[in-house]
């Protein structure tokens, strides 16, 4: 009998891993929240690291229909206006990483991964029903969701994100931490925007206390922008997705320089959302235990700072892939094999996406420290090998 696998959460992270372990040929059942899929508007970047599990997934070209492969990644002092440093993306990724980097549309990649798990049918797609508890019994998993639902699995990935139900009754480690910093996000056709305000390129922009993200998105036909600043929120922390000031924002940007001042300007609604995360994974068992595990933001929420966390995600999936089929072993250790294989290179990146964080917003001498490496060194330090090179 093929191994049967309850995934709960129908985010990136659960649809790559309904669609990896159905590759690998198990029984999936996915459960979702939500009545229908769809994924809000945002945009995200992935590196070459994710780009090739795409790629080895047989998404190469139904990824290059919708997504977009910028040229260069551009740092800018938001103060000055100056350039800092230059990374070379395009075909330089491909010769050193194997894959381009992209930028795409959140709800674009989620169709993507969601289109063949619906065209193939291999995976039972359980919309409207969530996870109420779940029971380890050692041999198998019970799952029981808030409509009274009984489902037997031989594993259950908790794929449910950054406040996870699945998480709460495995670890029971308290709620995520408030970060402090409160994430302004839009996306507009460049054709709206006046010609010198329009890119191609990943441009950020770094600033004392906040910084600002833009690249393209749907082919390069779509701008998204993230405006990140320092800020109290006192709306639902579980919604990630509230109405925004736009003189808020603008207020927010102080001194910044006039090109970005009219970016910001010329975005008509803004949405916001208050970071939240946890700290570094300390070990193998926040990802799995018994016959369950973590993956994505169940497993190691981060910052926005290395433009990785649907990246993690995605490569916890492949990794799960290939672990949850290692016959030899009893399923407990299978999913084992998966943490070993994963934390370490998660809570590198939690850290990393902090200290960019720090860098970033960095004010007075560090500030100046930070711009005077950039410009003598941009892309050796912008370049980031041992991430985009993928695990080993």
């Amino acid at each position: 009998m093929s191994t049967r696998v309850l995934i709960a959460g129908g985010g990136i992270g659960g649809l790559t891993a309904a669609l990896a372990c159905a590759r690998a040929g198990c029984d999936v059942r996915l459960f979702e929240r939500a009545a229908e899929f769809g994924e809000v508007g945002a945009g995200i970047q992935i590196g070459p690291n994710v780009v090739r599990v795409l790629h080895g997934m047989g998404l190469e070209r139904d990824l290059a229909r919708v997504a977009a492969f910028p040229h260069r990644l551009q740092v800018r002092n938001a103060v000055s206006g100056r350039e800092l440093g230059v990374l070379p993306l395009g075909e330089r990724a491909v010769r050193l990483y194997g894959a381009p980097y992209a930028t795409i549309h959140r709800a674009d990649l989620h169709a993507l991964l969601l289109h063949p798990l619906q065209r193939d049918g291999a995976v039972r797609l359980a919309l409207g029903n969530w996870l109420a508890s779940y029971e380890d019994r050692g041999r198998v998993v019970t799952l029981e969701t808030t409509e009274g639902l009984e489902v037997e699995g031989d594993v259950l990935i908790g794929a449910d994100g950054l406040w996870s139900r699945v998480r709460e009754l495995m670890l029971n480690d308290g709620a995520p931490r408030v970060s402090g910093h409160l994430a302004y996000r839009a996306m507009l056709p460049q054709h709206s925007l006046p010609q010198h305000l329009r890119s191609h390129q990943v441009t950020a922009w770094l600033g004392p206390r906040l910084h600002v993200v833009q690249y393209p998105v749907r082919g390069g036909d779509w701008l998204n922008v993230v405006a990140i600043v320092h800020g109290d929120f006192n709306g639902d922390l579980h919604g990630w997705d509230h109405g925004a000031n736009a003189a808020d924002l603008q207020h927010a940007m102080g001194s910044t320089c006039q090109p970005l001042q009219e970016l910001i300007a010329a975005v008509p609604d803004w949405r916001l959302w208050a970071l939240c995360d946890r700290h570094p994974m300390q070990g193998a068992w926040q990802q799995a235990r018994g016959l369950v595990a973590l993956l994505g933001d169940a497993a190691h929420p981060m910052r926005p700072y290395l433009a990785q966390g649907a990246g993690m995600a995605i490569e916890d999936a492949e990794q799960l892939g290939r672990s949850i089929v290692l016959e030899r072993l009893p399923m407990g250790e299978r999913l084992q094999h998966y943490a070993n294989r994963r934390w370490q290179r998660c809570a590198r990146v939690q850290a990393r996406s902090i200290r960019n964080g720090e860098i970033f917003h960095s004010e007075g001498i560090v500030r100046w420290g930070r711009d005077a490496v950039l410009r003598v060194f941009g892309e050796r330090v912008l370049d980031v090998p041992w991430l985009y090179a993928g695990p080993r």
